[in-house]
């Protein structure tokens, strides 16, 4: 039979164990979006310099959240500490959720649903003379935003992107609503 010490009881316990493992819990979530970020933008630059699929101005813009993502990750896995992990995860949702943005925009742009930058879109030209359409095709970019260069199971790769974010947006939110339970 084991003695217990006053106030020990069933449940005091497992928050015991918990409070213990706390501090490292904020470089676990860290490293976990470290490792993620780096696996899509990875993949993104994989499919650029090993697939050979010329990214557009906005495959190229919704790259930023996730390097962010990886840099923000990086030092909370150096620094991380329990009491900054409300913090971090809320400062990571809303890169996510800008990745989110970001990758329903550019799907609405691939779909026709949204006009896309005139950089990288198919619009109509407005060229009064033969210098100014000149000047037009010298400045629009090799890659359009309105064409889907690759999807897989009919989803782009902006469709994908939007699929990721939303995810990591979902489990950084996740993690901030725990995070800011008392234990």
């Amino acid at each position: 039979m084991t003695v217990r010490a006053p106030g020990d009881t069933a449940l005091e316990r497992p928050r015991q164990w918990l409070r213990r493992l706390q501090p490292k819990l904020a470089r676990r979530f860290a490293a976990f979006v470290l490792v993620a970020s780096v696996a899509v933008l990875g993949a993104a630059l994989l499919s650029q310099y090993w697939g050979g699929l010329a990214p557009c101005e906005l495959c190229l813009l919704q790259r930023w959240p996730w390097g962010t993502a990886i840099v923000v990750s990086f030092v909370a896995t150096m620094a991380g500490n329990r009491a900054a992990l409300p913090s971090l995860a809320l400062l990571l949702a809303f890169v996510f959720a800008v990745s989110s943005v970001l990758a329903f925009y550019h799907v609405g742009v691939e779909q026709h649903w949204f006009s896309g930058p005139t950089a990288c879109s198919a619009a109509a030209t407005r060229a009064q003379t033969v210098e100014s359409l000149k000047a037009q095709l010298l400045h629009q970019q090799p890659v359009r935003c309105d064409e889907v260069a690759w999807s897989l199971w009919g989803v782009s790769l902006a469709g994908w992107n939007l699929l990721a974010s939303l995810i990591m947006t979902v489990a950084c939110l996740a993690v901030f609503r725990q995070s800011r339970k008392p234990s």
